[in-house]
């Protein structure tokens, strides 16, 4: 974007935001943020954003699974935010990561360098950072082509029927809250593989296959199918047993930036994930799932059929 580009320090979000509003003008009108210039024209900005504020480093230590000179992955635990943000300007993994690569602070954007792909704040498990922008703009081509595989294990309520299939449904701002996501009409493609690993009484354990990578989207996707994640406080139900979404990013495979050789990492989940487990198995018998054929789930959100979860046991309270 032209204003990201022009501005230093100036996310590519907060250009946006400042073009819907109206603060941008173009040979003195108000343009759309899709708008292409011409050779010649004249942009002008009112008033002048504030130039956006730079992460800083801290010693906050992280585990590393994997590091050369184009890339980091790390194993993140729950409760550690991604990057600075406001009302969170500290305490980030990005600032764990300065500390450790100082120049980090020139990949991408100032408060959130190096970041190819998020987690949320309290999902743990494997993501990756770029280290040199070559390798920041591969890694983004590698998603945008899906070829970067991505895994995780959610536990949720109930059971799916059937046992694997594909979520296939548009992901969107929730018209409710749009603090929220949700599967609505006219949303972003949306795609996410699902296998039952383990069933139990009320509750399973499913593996996750991200084929896009939308925000929210197993949490969004899990709730519409009827089966939301335990523990999760905005999808789903708080839970006696975790204090947070029972979601972990597991597997990630990605080609190496330079060399193209396939990198593959695999982290167990945190105690907390475990603790979980073993309480269900324990609790109840454990079931070997018999998987069905795989299927596509593509009903919208207000069809026959595309129910709210009636999972509300005692693990998802």
């Amino acid at each position: 974007m032209f204003l990201a580009r022009r501005l230093p320090g100036l996310s590519r979000t907060a250009a946006r935001r400042h073009i819907v509003k109206g603060l941008v003008f173009v040979e003195d009108e108000i343009e759309r943020p899709s708008y292409r210039l011409r050779f010649g024209n004249t942009v002008g900005v009112w008033p002048a954003p504030p130039p956006q504020p730079v992460a800083e480093a801290e010693d906050i230590p992280f585990d590393v699974r994997y590091e050369d000179a184009e890339v980091i992955v790390v194993n993140k635990p729950p409760g550690l935010t991604v990057h600075p943000a406001p009302g969170e300007p500290r305490g980030t993994l990005v600032n764990a990561l300065l500390a450790r690569c100082p120049d980090l602070q020139a990949i991408g954007d100032a408060i959130r360098p190096g970041i190819v792909h998020r987690l949320d704040k309290d999902t743990s498990g494997v993501m990756m950072v770029a280290k040199q922008q070559s390798a920041m703009h591969e890694l983004q081509e590698q998603i945008r082509a899906r070829t970067v595989e991505k895994r995780y294990w959610a536990v949720v309520a109930g059971t799916p029927d059937p046992l694997s299939g594909k979520i296939d449904a548009p992901i969107g701002r929730d018209f409710a809250d749009p603090r929220r996501m949700a599967v609505v009409e006219g949303g972003r493609p949306s795609q996410t593989e699902y296998e039952v690993r383990e069933r139990f009484l009320d509750t399973s354990l499913l593996e996750c296959r991200l084929i896009s990578g939308r925000t929210h989207q197993i949490r969004v996707h899990l709730t519409a199918l009827g089966h939301p994640i335990i523990g999760d406080r905005i999808y789903g139900f708080p839970s006696d047993l975790i204090d947070r979404q029972a979601l972990h990013a597991r597997v990630l495979a990605f080609a190496h930036p330079r060399s193209g050789e396939r990198i593959r990492i695999e982290v167990e989940p945190p105690p907390d994930f475990l603790a979980l487990l073993d309480e269900l198995r324990r609790m109840e018998p454990v079931h070997g799932p018999d998987i069905a054929p795989l299927a596509t789930v593509t009903t919208p959100p207000d069809a026959p059929g595309w129910r709210p979860s009636r999972h509300r046991s005692r693990h998802v309270r």
